[in-house]
């Protein structure tokens, strides 16, 4: 069986180094913050203007004047901090973040990332997705690993406006992990269950031993 989006984020939260600093994007990746290990101490930080994210609230536990990047109510932490959308972008771009958790529409052999925008189709703006990729030290993409309509979204080059060139790391998707290396894709883990002609079968990009 593929990992569901819930698995995919426990997978991803494996990605988590104790002590760093850590975005996660709107998205499948806001889930990570459900599955960080134990023992394992990360600061989550929200372009919005937030550094210590908690989990997200149960009921009785909802602010709703308290969100993330992506408009949805969370928890804060006894360290938290809040600061002004400034200060939260000189920490991405000054390279203060080691992480970013991202989802995508598109990524390529190669690593380009396509996650801001469909031509065509409205969207509210680019968001710091530009800004994350150019300014983090290791991109991590999470996300299913067809459309909708089933078509592979790890590609040889990607067809959607690229929010960066050769930026992403690795690739975390329903079938599998993924790294990015010389040639192409490189198949790191897979889902239980997930075969390899599976993978095969549903990915376009260039798989390389």
């Amino acid at each position: 069986m593929p990992w569901d989006r819930n698995q995919m984020a426990a997978r991803a939260a494996e990605e988590l180094k104790d002590g760093t600093y850590v975005n996660l994007g709107i998205g499948i990746p806001t889930l990570v913050s459900n599955y960080i290990p134990e023992g394992v101490d990360v600061t989550l930080q929200s372009e919005n203007g937030m550094l210590g994210m908690g989990p997200f609230p149960t009921e009785e536990d909802i602010d709703a004047d308290l969100i993330n990047a992506g408009k949805q109510t969370i928890t804060e932490l006894d360290r938290t901090s809040y600061f002004n959308s400034a200060d939260s972008f000189a920490m991405i771009r000054g390279g203060h973040i080691a992480l970013s958790i991202l989802g995508a529409m598109e990524v390529s052999e190669e690593g380009d990332l396509a996650n801001w925008m469909i031509p065509g189709k409205l969207v509210k703006g680019m968001g710091g997705a530009m800004d994350l990729v150019a300014g983090v030290k290791r991109v991590v993409i999470l996300m299913d690993h067809a459309n909708k309509a089933g078509e592979s979204k790890l590609l040889k080059s990607c067809s959607l406006p690229l929010t960066g060139k050769k930026v992403v790391n690795r690739i975390i998707t329903s079938l599998g992990v993924f790294d990015v290396v010389d040639g192409g894709l490189k198949v790191v883990e897979i889902a239980p269950d997930v075969t390899m002609d599976e993978i095969k079968a549903k990915t376009e990009a260039t798989l390389v031993d």
